[in-house]
């Protein structure tokens, strides 16, 4: 046993400081963007409703609860993260702590949901401009837009990450201010006898909306991805998890108080925040809210150009995959096979429909990433590691407490996840099982 932890250290330890060639030009904010364009998508401007059909004025205190436990699992994030410099984040991680294998897993799964997830928001995008310009939503014209959109993200890529940066947080700003706006004329608008709680929904209800807010929340786990390229990730990485936390609650929170203060029968809205708007900015606050809408998905896109690109070329960098992936732009320092490889896969599977099924697989990677990340984080505490990997700029207190709470959170995300879910997440993690014994098989030839 002895032998096997020894020989997981050495594996672990293998470049925990990342590709010289890569540029070390993001800023903590820089992250924090990335992981508030990750977790602010285009959910913020519909998901009012879904709360107040099933908890009412109860929902408030169910976004801030739910800000709390994700917060329990960003903290620990924070913890693991903070030790490392490389490119890579939970799969580095988890490598470090647990060897290769399980490393694998969760590397391909980061990749792979990246991958479908820009599939499926580029499709929410080209929906939302569909509503403008109806001709874009099907046929070549379909094609041409999805065509031109991704390769236009990897373009910016592939110029440099303080390029990618300059992106994400333009397109940050053209999100938050809209919402912004809508919570600042929205207070003073709000009629205060809408805000009755009344008495406590059913179980069910709020387990439910739980559920649906633990998803909602969810996408902050990429911003350890590009550590590689920050300046000091050791204490940036832990801020920028622990920010995109406070931001998205106190948003998520004041946006669902001012909808349900505004927003006579907001429970049967599709369109909450925009018909909110309607009512205390007319209609040129619901074009506002709209355009915002369209900026959140763009943003959103961006954000999953440069994470999944990263993962993969953190797997190619580790030597997990063949060294092509880890190529890096003789002149801008980026990882160019592993940006074009990604928008290609993701261009394939938007065109033609698959990312559909494959996006199903989001909640069970999901899991796999945010419970390996803990139990890495927990792991790597043993004295048996000192030495091996750097001691944490960040440490969790009350012990195992925080780690042990926030896989148990994690792990509810398997109860709300769908059969559909399911087969395609069991799908996933067998096709990295094969792909990983691929890997093995090729390396020992070479």
């Amino acid at each position: 046993m002895a032998h096997q932890v020894s020989e997981t250290q050495r594996a672990g330890q293998a470049r925990l400081s990342g590709a010289p060639g890569l540029r070390r030009e993001l800023g903590r904010w820089d992250l924090t963007a990335i992981g508030i364009n990750q977790v602010i998508g285009g959910a913020v401007f519909a998901i009012p409703a879904a709360l107040a059909a099933a908890v009412g004025g109860w929902s408030p205190v169910l976004i801030v609860a739910v800000g709390i436990a994700s917060m329990m699992i960003a903290v620990t994030f924070a913890e693991v993260g903070s030790r490392f410099e490389a490119t890579g984040g939970s799969y580095l991680y988890t490598k470090a702590a647990f060897g290769r294998f399980a490393a694998f897993e969760v590397g391909w799964l980061q990749w792979f949901t990246r991958a479908a997830s820009w599939a499926s928001v580029i499709n929410v995008l080209v929906a939302s401009l569909g509503f403008y310009w109806p001709v874009v939503t099907a046929g070549r014209a379909r094609t041409i837009l999805l065509t031109g959109i991704i390769a236009a993200l990897a373009c910016i890529n592939i110029l440099g990450i303080r390029q990618s940066a300059w992106v994400v947080n333009a397109l940050t700003i053209g999100k938050l201010l809209p919402l912004a706006l809508f919570v600042v004329v929205g207070l003073s608008a709000m009629n205060l006898a809408a805000l009755h709680i009344g008495a406590m929904p059913p179980v069910t209800k709020l387990s439910e909306s739980a559920l649906l807010l633990i998803f909602a929340f969810g996408g902050y786990e990429v911003i350890p991805v590009p550590a590689g390229e920050s300046k000091d990730p050791r204490t940036a990485v832990p801020f920028a998890l622990i920010m995109t936390i406070v931001v998205v609650t106190v948003v998520l929170a004041l946006a669902q108080i001012v909808a349900l203060g505004t927003l006579p029968g907001l429970a049967a809205s599709k369109t909450p925040l925009a018909d909110a708007s309607a009512i205390f900015m007319g209609a040129a606050g619901a074009a506002v809210i709209t355009i915002g809408a369209v900026l959140s998905t763009l943003g959103n896109n961006m954000g999953q150009a440069l994470s999944g690109s990263r993962s993969l070329f953190a797997l190619a960098e580790q030597g997990d995959i063949p060294r092509v992936f880890a190529r890096l732009h003789a002149r801008f320092g980026t990882p160019v096979v592993a940006i074009l490889f990604t928008a290609a896969v993701s261009l394939l599977l938007a065109a033609s429909g698959s990312f559909v099924t494959m996006a199903q697989a989001s909640a069970v990677s999901r899991l796999v990433v945010y419970v390996a990340t803990c139990a890495a984080a927990l792991r790597l505490r043993s004295p048996r590691f000192a030495g091996l990997v750097p001691e944490p700029t960040l440490r969790v207190p009350l012990g195992p407490l925080i780690p042990l709470a926030a896989m148990a959170i994690a792990l509810t995300i398997l109860f709300g996840a769908t059969p559909q879910q399911l087969r395609a997440g069991a799908f996933a993690v067998i096709a990295g099982a094969a792909l990983f014994a691929v890997a093995v098989i090729a390396g020992r030839q070479r």
